[in-house]
């Protein structure tokens, strides 16, 4: 009798089905050749899928489910599983991110993107701006530049009255201050702008002025040491769709997320910036060194916004937003020597 039960209870497991696959969808709304789907995203998909045995697996949707900025939201709402965007899309909501898009935060994208993840986990993860979804991954620019269609850009004077596209608040702060006039737009809306004649010049990475394709309009560069400004970036999923997947797969999953995927997007935009810097140097392109009465300047205007920032810590959850800004610099040290 023993016998026959147990042999009953091994044809019951042998013949259980497997645990069903789980295909989880991400909306992303770059070309499906741009770099960051190609060599960041697909990679890191991949990787998801060898590290829980083909259990999980990412497909990119054939088109996004909505507009960039509404890429925070439909993962939450779960509308698509896994998405990613510019937390500057929705700057008031994700204020408390602000202090790693000011002057001068590091110009090394892997170091700050690192410096970011760190920070987050350790001050922001249980902010209620980020409820209802789990992060995956962040990322940073690694400096922007100011990019001119006809004439270098050095020192003060050479920035008064011109008008040059942007995006988000503290572009927008940073270039009044500098007495231009700041132009609100997409990046890819550049091309068509300089085209008609609407600004003069543009915000932009160096990887960005040849992957938008403007490289042909903006021939004039000045890169500002620790970077003029930066983007955070973030790759989420929604809260409940996580919590469905089995612990070992969302074990999986972290191993090759979290500071691992955040290294991967970092170290490709420094490759990206570096290939783009080589290519317009080699176009002839000009490239000019700020006065130091520009970057006096740059500074003074860095200082006043942190101290604006700081005071309204409260309104949007940080009680110590000071210890964020210094913790952050001091990871930001540590990872770029490494």
């Amino acid at each position: 009798m023993k016998l026959r039960n147990l042999l009953a209870a091994l044809a019951s497991v042998a013949l259980a089905p497997a645990a069903a696959a789980e295909t989880l969808n991400m909306s992303s709304w770059v070309p499906p050749t741009h770099y960051v789907q190609t060599k960041v995203l697909e990679p890191w998909m991949a990787d998801v899928a060898k590290a829980t045995e083909g259990r999980v697996t990412i497909k990119i949707l054939p088109k996004p489910v909505g507009s960039p900025p509404q890429h925070w939201e439909l993962a939450r709402k779960g509308v698509a599983d896994i998405t990613w965007g510019n937390f500057t899309y929705e700057p008031d909501r994700f204020k408390s991110v602000w202090f790693a898009e000011m002057p001068f935060v590091g110009s090394d994208a892997e170091a700050s993107s690192l410096a970011l993840w760190d920070t987050y986990q350790k001050y922001l993860a249980k902010n209620a701006a980020y409820e209802g979804v789990v992060m995956l991954g962040v990322g940073t620019l690694g400096g922007g530049v100011f990019n001119h269609g006809s004439k270098p850009i050095a020192d003060i004077a050479d920035l008064k009255n011109q008008k040059i596209r942007m995006g988000g608040p503290i572009q927008k702060r940073l270039l009044e201050d500098l007495g231009a006039i700041p132009v609100a737009a997409p990046g890819p809306k550049a091309y068509e702008m300089l085209e008609g004649g609407v600004i003069d010049a543009s915000l932009h990475p160096l990887e960005s002025v040849v992957n938008f394709r403007v490289d042909e309009k903006l021939k004039f560069h000045t890169k500002i040491p620790g970077g003029l400004y930066d983007a955070t970036f973030f790759i989420i999923i929604n809260q409940a769709k996580w919590n469905k997947l089995s612990q070992a797969d969302r074990d999986a999953i972290m191993k090759v997320s979290g500071p691992v995927l955040t290294k991967r997007w970092g170290a490709q935009f420094n490759t990206e910036n570096k290939a783009a810097e080589a290519k317009l140097r080699n176009d002839k392109h000009t490239f000019s060194e700020p006065s130091k009465a520009l970057m006096d300047r740059i500074t003074t205007v860095r200082n006043a916004m942190l101290k604006d920032w700081m005071a309204e810590g409260a309104s949007f959850g940080l009680s110590n937003p000071k210890e964020v800004v210094d913790f952050f610099e001091k990871q930001y040290k540590s990872h770029a020597k490494q």
